[in-house]
């Protein structure tokens, strides 16, 4: 106990804090890209398609991150396939983000007049050019406060992957309380670490919104 000094919990921590911060950009990035695709699905005309991506964005919201942590983890080692808990988190989070993500956008697309989308037609654009030309890049200036403020969530959602062992800054933080028995220590200095990640986004989320809301 004693060769654990105040330095040496928070040096422990700041290094177990790059896996949070890697885990976290891999299922926003990941994430993103799926939401997009669920994005494409959920608006167009096809109804199988429409349905399929909304039955999944359901699940995904409707049940707990911790269950889809354990589903990807144990679930799929009962099929025989080995899967490490850096795997078994990447997998979870980024379709959790993109189930998220894809409403968020689909409200920010849904939002714009429905003459922008008349009059995309009209110039005889395809469907994905219509998408890429005229209402995603509006869509975007509305979309952009709502999704950073959802990569806090995102963060903090990494905490759950400790349950499944990946060594991020929750779990790092359980493993020093166990070693030092300083619960008070060290869990304020993790949340002090989830704080600063987490408040600049969100101050920054909070600006964006004010500076569209004037704008508009």
């Amino acid at each position: 106990m004693n060769d654990f000094s105040f330095w040496v919990i928070l040096s422990n921590l700041l290094l177990a804090t790059r896996w949070t911060v890697l885990l976290s950009l891999v299922a926003f990035v990941c994430g993103g890209a799926v939401g997009l695709a669920l994005l494409f699905a959920r608006v167009s005309k096809i109804r199988w398609l429409d349905t399929a991506t909304r039955a999944y964005i359901e699940f995904f919201q409707g049940t707990p991150l911790l269950m889809q942590l354990f589903l990807f983890f144990f679930g799929v080692a009962l099929l025989g396939i080995e899967v490490s808990p850096w795997l078994a988190a990447s997998l979870a989070l980024t379709f959790w983000t993109s189930a998220f993500l894809a409403e968020i956008w689909r409200g920010c697309v849904e939002s714009l007049p429905k003459g922008q989308w008349e009059a995309a037609e009209t110039l005889a654009l395809s469907y994905i050019e219509q998408m890429r030309y005229v209402i995603l890049p509006q869509a975007l200036r509305i979309a952009i406060p709502p999704t950073v403020g959802f990569s806090v969530q995102v963060i903090k959602g990494t905490a759950l992957a400790s349950i499944i062992g990946f060594v991020d800054l929750t779990k790092a933080g359980t493993m020093l309380n166990n070693a030092t028995f300083r619960p008070f220590l060290v869990y304020s200095l993790v949340a002090l670490i989830y704080f600063a990640l987490c408040y600049p986004l969100s101050w920054y989320a909070h600006r964006l919104e004010r500076q569209f809301n004037v704008a508009r």
